[in-house]
């Protein structure tokens, strides 16, 4: 049975957004500190993973300001600009405010969140973007009610469409929503890391509180950072730089060898395994892509044509990690 999502406009008036059952993340586009992605040659491979994505109907795209520095929403922008008007008309797009005192102005609310929206909107090519999230629990001198008050003014100037949060914990999401609620919005989504190697958000109850208040989860690093695509072992393990779910190779090989052994079974890659195992559980993963390859097999995990069976889901399970949290950046 398909998996189906729906993204809540802030307004309680306004039709929700149908969302497919993966998202584009676009992390690596432009970066060159934790991806090593700026390189002209990676920029013109991105031009051969946006194609891929038309083919394929891969229209959910995740961005934020400060991947890249802004580069990642510019080259969205670029793509976006030359791209049939079909496809442009069918894009969600969706970016993130970086919580930070700097430049000052940032501490400001609500000014301080509609500015950074509305200068991501300018590197984007739009007046209007389908979902805007706080990209982290961290708010300084503000409280959740007055960042909520921030995204509020976004969606009364018409900058977006739908509201979010990510790295939020239960409570914090809660928080965010009840504010959010008592100016007439809605809470959207939470944007946490899931993974098989980090399976947190579901042992924690964070999971069954987006299901019962409406709230999307989407799941960053599904592939925790590179780990679970079946490129890296104990002899050629990730770059140091890839922080999230980092493990030894060694720790990760008895799920390794389950994520290859379903993956001959259905004829797909590990990746599609690991991405299928995060939409069956109920959030939208945010499959990285930098290359073509890297999106035809995003798509080929939001095929609706295989499944997971209970049995594999389990035995994956068994050998998947909980996580942790940490007390800056990931609450939730």
């Amino acid at each position: 049975m398909a998996t189906r999502f729906a993204l809540k406009c802030a307004k309680a008036s306004a039709d929700t957004i149908v969302l497919p059952n993966i998202c584009i993340g676009t992390w690596a586009w432009g970066d060159s500190t934790t991806w090593n992605n700026a390189s002209s040659s990676a920029r013109e491979q991105l031009d051969g993973a946006w194609a891929s994505m038309q083919n394929h109907g891969l229209t959910f795209v995740d961005t934020a300001e400060v991947y890249g520095r802004g580069e990642s929403e510019r080259i969205i922008g670029s793509l976006r600009g030359s791209s049939p008007e079909d496809y442009k008309t069918k894009l969600i797009i969706a970016s993130k405010y970086l919580p930070i005192p700097f430049p000052p102005w940032k501490l400001f609310m609500p000014s301080g969140v509609v500015k950074s929206c509305q200068q991501s909107l300018e590197r984007l090519g739009l007046t209007q973007m389908d979902l805007y999230q706080i990209h982290g629990p961290v708010h300084f001198l503000n409280s959740i009610d007055s960042i909520a008050g921030g995204l509020a003014k976004c969606v009364e100037l018409g900058l977006t469409r739908a509201v979010g949060v990510s790295n939020y914990s239960r409570d914090e999401m809660i928080q965010m929503d009840e504010a959010l609620k008592k100016r007439g919005l809605r809470l959207a989504s939470n944007q946490v890391e899931f993974s098989l190697l980090r399976t947190l958000p579901e042992k924690g109850g964070l999971l069954e509180e987006c299901k019962s208040r409406g709230i999307v989860m989407m799941a960053y690093s599904p592939l925790g950072m590179g780990r679970l695509t079946g490129k890296y072992t104990a002899e050629n393990p990730p770059p140091s730089a890839r922080r999230f779910s980092n493990y030894p190779m060694e720790q990760l090989s008895p799920l390794l060898d389950v994520l290859h052994k379903v993956a001959a079974t259905h004829g797909v890659k590990p990746s599609a395994v690991a991405l299928k195992w995060v939409i069956q559980k109920g959030a939208i993963p945010l499959g990285g892509v930098k290359n073509a390859t890297q999106a035809d097999e995003n798509a080929r995990a939001a095929s609706e044509d295989w499944l997971l069976s209970e049995e594999e889901m389990n035995e994956l399970e068994k050998h998947s990690i909980v996580g942790k949290t940490s007390w800056v950046w990931q609450h939730g």
